[in-house]
C-alpha cells in the first residue's frame, strides 16, 4: 500500500477510535457529573485517577515507545530481531508493573492521609489494578503503532472505551459509588489488554521468524533509548496530573471537579489531532531509515497546516460558547468550570500542535532532546501551579497549563525544524490566514450567542460557525475540499 494511502487509512481508523472515545467520555462525564455522582464524588474520582496516572509512569517508563521505535527500524532492516524486541520489552514491563502495584497498595493510606481524603485509601487499591491493566493495554497499542498497524491500535482502544462505558455505569448503578466507577475503568482496560496481547502474539510475534539470539547489545539499546522516553513521558504525565493533585491539596474535591471538567472538554476537542499524530508518526521513522527526509518535511508541514486550520477556529469558538455550553449541559452547579474552559481553549491549540509532533520526534530518534524540553516544561508547570493555585484557584492552574505547554510546543517545532529543515514562511502564512478567517467566524458567533436557549440552538450556532469557517477557508484557498474529502473517503 502506498505511504499516502497507509497514512490516510491510519488516520481514519484512529479518528474513529478517538470519536468513540470522545462519545464515551462525553457520555460518562454527563452521567457521572449530573446523574451518578455529586460534584464532590466526581472530583474525588478524578483526583484518584490523577494520582494513579502519576504512579503509572513507574509501571510504564518508556519501554513501549522504545520497543515501537526498534520495531519500526528492524522490520525494515532485520525482521529476525522483531520477536526479540517484543519479548525483551514485555518482560521488563511485567517486572515494573508488579513493583508499582505493590508500592501503591502499600502506600495508599499514607497518600490519603497526606491529602486529608480518607476515602482515597480504598480508591487507590482499585487504582493499583487500573495501573496494571492500563499499562498492558498501552503496551499493545504502541507496539501496533511500531508495526504501522494503527488500525489495530484503534480497535483495541475502541474495545477499551466501550467496555469502560458499560462497566462504569453498571458498577455505579449497583451502588458501588466512586470505587465502582474506578473499577469500571480497570476492567475495561483489562478487556482491551487481553485482546491486544492475543493479537500481538498471533499476528506479529509468531508472524516474524526470529533469529536464535537477539543481536548483541539489543537489551541495552532498548533500555538506553527508553531513558529519554521515560523522562519525556514522566514529565508529560506529571505535568498533566500534578495540577489536579495540587488543586486537591490546596482546595477541595469540588474544585477538582470544576478543573477536571474543563480538561475533559479540552480532551474531547483534541481527538482529531491525537488521531492524526498517532497515525502519521510511524512513517517518519520509515522515511529516516530510507534517507527521505525531504518527503518527511513536506508531510509534517502539511500536517501542521491542517492542525492550524482546524484548531485556531476551535479555540475561538470555545471561548465564545463556553458559558452557554457548560450551563446547558452540566447545570449551574458547574458554573465554576466556565473560566477554566475559556483559558484552556488556548491549551487546545498548543496541545494540538504538540500531539502531531512528539511521536514524530521519537520516530526520528530525537527523544533525548524532546525529553529535556519536556522536563523543563514540567518543572515550570509545577512551580507555576504552586504559585498560582493558592491565589487564583482553578483559573491559575489553567493559566499555568497554557503557558508551559505553549513553550513546550514551540520547543518541539524548533527541534523538528533542526531535523527536517521546514519551510517556516509557508507555515506562518497559513497561520496568519487562519487567524483572520477565524476572527470573522468568531464575531459572527458572538452575535448569535445571546440567542442560545437550549441544546438545539447551541448545536445550531456551532454548526453555523463551522459553515462560516469552511466557506471562508475555501474561498481564501487555505482549504482544498477535494483534497480533504479524498483523505477522508
Amino acid at each position: 500500500m502506498p505511504v499516502t494511502e497507509k497514512v490516510a487509512a491510519g488516520i481514519k481508523a484512529t479518528f474513529v477510535s478517538r470519536a468513540v472515545n470522545t462519545g464515551v467520555n462525553g457520555l460518562l462525564v454527563v452521567l457521572l457529573s449530573t446523574v451518578l455522582l455529586d460534584p464532590g464524588g466526581y472530583g474525588l474520582l478524578f483526583l484518584a485517577i490523577s494520582i494513579v496516572g502519576v504512579a503509572q509512569l513507574f509501571a510504564d517508563l518508556g519501554l513501549e515507545r522504545s520497543a515501537a521505535r526498534y520495531i519500526s527500524e528492524f522490520k525494515e532492516s532485520d525482521p529476525s530481531q522483531v520477536p526479540h524486541v517484543l519479548a525483551i520489552a514485555l518482560r521488563y514491563r511485567l517486572v515494573l508493573i508488579g513493583g508499582t502495584v505493590l508500592a501503591i497498595a502499600a502506600l495508599r493510606d499514607v497518600i490519603a492521609g497526606a491529602l486529608a481524603e480518607p476515602g482515597l485509601g480504598t480508591l487507590l487499591l482499585v487504582g493499583a489494578a487500573l495501573i496494571a491493566c492500563r499499562s498492558l493495554h498501552t503496551f499493545t497499542t504502541v507496539a501496533f503503532q511500531g508495526f504501522n498497524a494503527v488500525e489495530l491500535s484503534a480497535l483495541a482502544n475502541i474495545a477499551n472505551y466501550l467496555a469502560r462505558l458499560v462497566l462504569v455505569v453498571g458498577f455505579v448503578a449497583l451502588g458501588w459509588g466512586v470505587a465502582g466507577a474506578l473499577l469500571g475503568y480497570a476492567v475495561g482496560a483489562a478487556v482491551a489488554a487481553v485482546l491486544g496481547l492475543a493479537v500481538l502474539y498471533a499476528r506479529f510475534y509468531r508472524g516474524y521468524e526470529g533469529s536464535d539470539e537477539p543481536e548483541p547489545e539489543l537489551r541495552r539499546r532498548i533500555l538506553e533509548y527508553s531513558v529519554p522516553l521515560t523522562v519525556s513521558k514522566s514529565a508529560g504525565n506529571i505535568a498533566s496530573r500534578i495540577d489536579t493533585i495540587l488543586i486537591g491539596f490546596f482546595m477541595t474535591p469540588v474544585a477538582v471537579g470544576f478543573y477536571t471538567l474543563g480538561k475533559q472538554i479540552s480532551e474531547f476537542v483534541l481527538a482529531p489531532a491525537g488521531s492524526i499524530g498517532f497515525a502519521v508518526s510511524p512513517t517518519f521513522g520509515e522515511d529516516k531509515a530510507n534517507d527521505e527526509l525531504d518527503r518527511a518535511a513536506r508531510r509534517y508541514e502539511s500536517t501542521v497546516e491542517y492542525i492550524l486550520l482546524l484548531y485556531v477556529p476551535a479555540t475561538i469558538g470555545i471561548v465564545v460558547i463556553a458559558e452557554p455550553a457548560v450551563l446547558l449541559l452540566f447545570g449551574r452547579e458547574y458554573a465554576g468550570a466556565i473560566p477554566v474552559v475559556r483559558i484552556l481553549s488556548l491549551f487546545v491549540l498548543v496541545q494540538a500542535v504538540t500531539l502531531v509532533t512528539t511521536d514524530v520526534l521519537d520516530f526520528l530518534g530525537r527523544a533525548r532532546t524532546r525529553a529535556a524540553a519536556k522536563g523543563l516544561a514540567s518543572i515550570a508547570n509545577l512551580g507555576l501551579n504552586v504559585v498560582l493555585i493558592p491565589t487564583y484557584g482553578v483559573s491559575g492552574a489553567a493559566a499555568a497549563t497554557v503557558v508551559t505547554y505553549g513553550a513546550y510546543a514551540l520547543a518541539n517545532l524548533y527541534i523538528v525544524h533542526t531535523e527536517l529543515d521546514l519551510r517556516l514562511g509557508g507555515l506562518l502564512r497559513v497561520a496568519a490566514g487562519t487567524v483572520a478567517i477565524s476572527a470573522v467566524m468568531g464575531l459572527c458567533v458572538v452575535g448569535l450567542a445571546p440567542y442560545v436557549g437550549g441544546v438545539v440552538s447551541l448545536a445550531g450556532v456551532i454548526l453555523l460557525g463551522a459553515a462560516i469557517w469552511a466557506g471562508l477557508a475555501t474561498v481564501s484557498g487555505l482549504l482544498d475540499p477535494r483534497e480533504t474529502l479524498t483523505m477522508l473517503a
